[in-house]
C-alpha cells in the first residue's frame, strides 16, 4: 500500500505556463494525437504528445499557452520524445485544454 502523497510530492513536480511553438500530426501513436513543442523559458522547447485532435486543429494550437506538468522522466509516445504532461480536462467532445486567462511569460510557475 502506498502513502498518501504530501506537499513535498506536489512541489516536487512542476506545474508551468507554456507555449505551443511548433505542432504536427504524431504518426507513431496509437490513437490520433499531436506533437507539440512548447516554450518553456528555455534555450530549446520541450516535446509532449496530447490527444487532443478531437477539439484542435494544428493552425489553431500555434502560439496558444497551454499548462503542463514537469518533474517526470520522458516517455516515448508512438516514437517521440515526450517531456511534460499537457493538462486539459475530459469532456464528451475531447480534450479541453487548461490555459491562463491572460498571456503570462513562458515557464511561469503555476501557484
Amino acid at each position: 500500500m502506498s502513502e498518501t502523497p504530501d506537499m513535498s510530492d506536489f512541489e516536487s513536480l512542476g506545474i508551468r505556463v507554456g507555449t505551443i511553438v511548433n505542432v504536427d500530426h504524431n504518426t507513431g501513436a496509437r490513437e490520433p494525437a499531436y506533437r507539440l513543442w512548447i516554450d518553456l523559458g528555455g534555450e530549446v522547447p520541450v516535446q509532449s504528445s496530447a490527444k487532443i485532435t478531437e477539439r484542435y486543429g494544428t493552425a489553431d494550437l500555434i502560439n496558444r499557452q497551454v499548462v503542463v506538468v514537469t518533474g517526470f522522466g520522458a516517455l516515448r509516445v508512438g516514437g517521440f520524445r515526450s517531456d511534460v504532461l499537457v493538462l486539459g480536462v475530459a469532456t464528451g467532445d475531447g480534450v479541453v485544454l487548461l490555459r491562463p486567462d491572460d498571456a503570462v511569460p513562458p515557464g511561469s510557475r503555476v501557484s
